[in-house]
């Protein structure tokens, strides 16, 4: 596959770095306003083609694949365009901003028969399928707690009023689409719909820059802590609580490097089976094998989540209507 990058922002380099590692998957072009920006990533990684316009991009009959890495509210746009032009797409995270813009791109997709696929670490590292798979061990799940709280090096910014688009309003951002939404992802991957959704959010400058997602399951209740205007190494876990043992880590739900399980008074077993240095590696390796084995089984299943996440997410941000159907 051939893939057009739509955007230049921070996690493209991440992006570069791990795309390198996955078998048949080549960087073709980029594009981004910026003509600094574009020229120095370009050279920096190799890439031949370079566009200042979006159009000349799609319209590249070299690029089969958009990846695109650009701030919450263009997600939807840049994705439909790309659809438009009949190019698969792997979108960052969140999905889009709300839920009926995630069913408009997925029955587009389906339509013309083209791959989108969300970028999410968490849902392909190996020691998530571990857990996964452990689940049984723990019995009855009685209580799950997550907490990705990471100062953002933009906040001090923010509180001086520069706005960065992270903490933007007007273009989706805040810490429950840009940070909690890990967590959301975690949560649902492993346990499916909850019966509702409540989010207790802190807000400064009409954002929210941390807050608290509770989702009611049958039997217990899973919290999501989320913050970027607080926390450090030291307030990450992850915390998944049975009757007969327990799952945890002190990493960032997004990263999840290792984690222990632990039956009732039985000891301790550590698992670090994520090998690869760079932490997107596993999402695109996915993506590349569904690819190229034509797996449109897998696709929609991956996409079923995706429509799932935003349906929280969505709900999460009306206060109005929290119960899910």
């Amino acid at each position: 596959m051939k893939i057009g990058i739509a955007g230049a922002g921070m996690i493209v380099p991440t992006f570069l770095d791990a795309a390198a590692l996955v078998e048949n998957m080549e960087i073709h072009a980029l594009y981004a306003r910026k003509e600094e920006v574009r020229r120095e990533l370009c050279e920096k990684y190799g890439i031949p083609e370079q566009y200042a316009s979006y159009e000349e991009m799609l319209s590249d009959p070299e690029v089969d694949t958009v990846y695109v890495a650009l701030p919450n509210a263009l997600h939807y746009p840049f994705s439909r365009q790309a659809l438009e032009a009949g190019k698969h797409v792997i979108l960052e995270k969140p999905f889009t901003v709300t839920w009926e813009e995630a069913k408009e791109l997925a029955d587009l997709a389906r339509e013309k028969k083209l791959y989108l696929f969300e970028a999410i670490t968490n849902q392909y590292n190996p020691n998530y399928e571990k857990m996964r798979k452990l689940l049984p061990k723990l019995g009855e799940i009685k209580i799950v707690q997550l907490n990705f709280s990471q100062y953002s090096s933009r906040y001090d910014k923010f509180k001086e009023g520069v706005i960065s688009p992270v903490f933007d309003p007007k273009m989706a951002g805040g810490a429950l689409t840009d940070i909690n939404i890990y967590n959301i992802h975690f949560v649902a991957g492993l346990f499916g719909k909850p019966i509702s959704v409540h989010y207790y959010p802190n807000m400064e400058r009409g954002v929210d820059t941390s807050g608290i997602l509770v989702m009611q399951y049958p039997t217990f209740q899973a919290v999501c802590v989320g913050a970027k205007d607080c926390g450090g190494l030291s307030c990450l876990s992850v915390n998944v609580q049975g009757d007969k043992g327990f799952l945890h880590s002190t990493d960032a739900p997004s990263i999840l490097a290792e984690f222990s399980f632990q039956e009732n008074k039985g000891e301790p077993e550590v698992f670090s089976l994520a090998d690869s240095p760079e932490r997107l590696y596993y999402e695109l390796a996915a993506f590349a094998k569904y690819y190229e084995e034509s797996d449109w089984e897998a696709f929609e299943r991956r996409l079923n989540h995706s429509l799932l996440v935003m349906e929280i997410l969505t709900m999460a941000r009306d206060p109005r209507n929290q119960e899910i159907q």
